[in-house]
């Protein structure tokens, strides 16, 4: 059994900054990734950010240059540092952790960028 908890989200004005975290506990050996995802009203979910079991990262079109995925191995956290929100960031916040036995999602967080 996995467990997913993000935290974080909340209302912040245009040009904010948040930090989402990820904690994530259970049988997680061999942890191939942890992503972020995100959802708006009446769109799909999109990929945010990925970071790697061996560090890596990778990011999708919205995150790019605005985003920075971290993780805190001790803690066994990820977190996503937004910062020059726009409005158009509103959505629910999902992390995934990514295991050889299958994708485990959190319950997500809001985030809500005001104009």
């Amino acid at each position: 059994q996995v467990q997913v908890v993000e935290s974080g989200g909340g209302l912040v004005q245009a040009g904010g900054s948040l930090r989402l975290s990820c904690a994530y506990s259970g049988n997680i050996a061999s942890l191939n990734a942890v992503q972020w995802h995100r959802q708006a009203p009446d769109k799909q979910r999109e990929l945010v950010a990925v970071i790697k079991s061996g560090g890596g990262t990778y990011y999708t079109a919205p995150g790019k240059g605005r985003f920075t995925i971290s993780r805190d191995n001790n803690k066994n956290t990820v977190y996503l540092q937004m910062n020059s929100l726009k409005p158009d960031d509103t959505a629910v916040y999902y992390c995934a952790v990514v295991l050889p036995t299958g994708i485990f999602w959190g319950q997500g967080t809001q985030v809500t960028v005001s104009s």
